[in-house]
C-alpha cells in the first residue's frame, strides 16, 4: 500500500509539473522582439522552435552583426524609443557594458542549476546559450602538427600564421584578452607572433580560406568552421591546444525597457532548457550545457580545456588591451 501511494504521488507531482509547464507557455503572449547577431537560418529555427513551446507569442527578429547591433540600439536609446525585448548576441563582454549601462532586467527565477558555476552572469542579468571556442587551425600539408598555443612560435610557423585581428573582431578581442591573462608569457606571446611573422587581419572565414587553401599553413579561428570544412573534405585539421581555448558564449538577455517581460523571459528559459540546448546541437554548435553531447568531429567535452575569463574585468581592460596589440602588430 505504502509503495502504491509513492507512485501515486510521484504521478501526481509529474502531472503537476506538466501542467505549470504547459500554464507557463499559455501564459506567455503578445509581440516580442529579437535582435541577434544570429545567422538568419539559426535564429529562424530559434524562434520556430520556441514558438512550437509558446505558440501565443509573435516573435519578430532583427539580425545583423554584434557591432551594427549595438550601433542600432546606441541610437534607439539616444532617441528614447529602443525597439528590441531581447538581445542574443555575440559575447559576454558587451552584455557586461550594458549591464554597465544599467539597460538588462534580471531574470531573477531562470533555472541555471544544471549549468556549472561562472557560465551566466552571477546575477542573472545574461546567461551564455553556446560556447564557440577559438583554437588553431592548420592545413593538412603543413610538416609541424601544433598541440599547443606556444607551438605557433616555432620556426616552422615563421610566417605562415594568420589570424583575426582584435581591434575589428570581438570574439578576437575576448581570444586575446583570455589568452595573455591565461598563458605564462603574456602579451610576450603576441610579441613572439609578431616577430615570428604572423599576419593579423580579416575574419574568421577568411582565415579558414588561407588555411584551405594553403596560403598559410595555420591559424587562430573558431572551432565550428574548420570542424564542418573538414567534414566536407577540406585539408584542414582544428586543435584544441593543451593549455585551453578561450570562448564567447552568444548571452541571451531581455532589455530593461521590454514591453513584453513575460515572455522575454520565456524566451531566456526556452535557450537555457534541455530542449532548447539541444537546437544549439543541431545547429553544429557546443551547447552550453553540460549535459548536452557535442556536435559530430568534436571531441569529448572533456577534452576541452576552457582558459578562465572575467567578462567585467575584461571590459575594463578593452581599451588597454586594444592598445597593447596595435602596439605590437602595427
Amino acid at each position: 500500500m505504502q509503495r502504491k501511494a509513492l507512485s501515486a504521488l510521484t504521478l501526481a507531482a509529474s502531472l503537476t509539473a506538466t501542467a505549470l509547464a504547459a500554464s507557463a507557455a499559455w501564459a506567455a503572449e503578445g509581440k516580442l522582439v529579437l535582435y541577434t547577431s544570429q545567422p538568419n537560418t539559426d535564429a529562424q529555427q530559434t524562434i520556430d522552435a520556441f514558438k512550437a513551446k509558446y505558440p501565443k507569442v509573435d516573435v519578430s527578429f532583427v539580425r545583423d552583426g554584434t557591432p551594427r547591433i549595438m550601433a542600432k540600439l546606441k541610437a534607439e536609446f539616444e532617441a528614447g524609443a529602443p525597439q528590441a525585448d531581447v538581445l542574443l548576441i555575440a559575447d559576454s563582454v558587451t552584455m557586461e557594458g550594458l549591464k554597465k549601462d544599467d539597460r538588462l532586467l534580471a531574470h531573477d527565477k531562470a533555472d541555471v542549476s544544471a549549468y556549472p558555476a561562472g557560465v551566466h552572469d552571477p546575477k542573472k542579468m545574461w546567461f551564455a546559450t553556446k560556447l564557440i571556442t577559438t583554437g588553431i587551425v592548420y592545413n593538412t600539408k603543413a610538416a609541424m602538427k601544433p598541440a599547443s598555443w606556444s607551438d605557433l612560435t616555432k620556426p616552422e610557423v615563421k610566417n605562415q600564421l594568420a589570424m583575426p585581428s582584435p581591434l575589428n573582431s570581438g570574439a578576437a578581442l575576448i581570444h586575446t584578452i583570455t589568452l595573455t591573462g591565461n598563458l605564462k608569457d603574456g602579451w610576450s606571446f603576441y610579441e613572439k607572433l609578431k616577430d615570428n611573422g604572423t599576419l593579423a587581419a580579416g575574419a574568421n572565414g577568411d582565415i579558414l580560406r588561407q588555411v584551405a587553401t594553403g596560403e598559410k599553413l595555420y591559424g587562430m579561428i573558431v572551432d565550428f568552421m574548420p570542424i564542418r570544412e573538414k567534414a566536407k573534405g577540406a585539408p584542414v585539421e582544428f586543435v584544441f591546444p593543451s593549455e585551453g581555448v578561450s570562448a564567447v558564449s552568444e548571452p541571451v538577455a531581455i532589455l530593461k525597457n521590454t514591453g513584453n517581460p513575460e515572455a522575454a523571459k520565456a524566451f531566456i528559459d526556452f535557450l537555457l532548457s534541455k530542449d532548447g540546448q539541444e537546437l544549439a546541437l543541431k545547429q553544429g554548435y557546443v551547447a552550453a550545457h553540460p549535459d548536452v553531447a557535442l556536435p559530430a568531429g568534436y571531441p569529448a567535452r572533456s577534452a576541452i580545456k576552457l582558459m578562465s575569463f572575467d567578462a567585467a574585468k575584461a571590459l575594463a581592460d578593452e581599451t588597454a588591451a586594444r592598445k597593447r596589440f596595435s602596439s605590437i602588430f602595427e
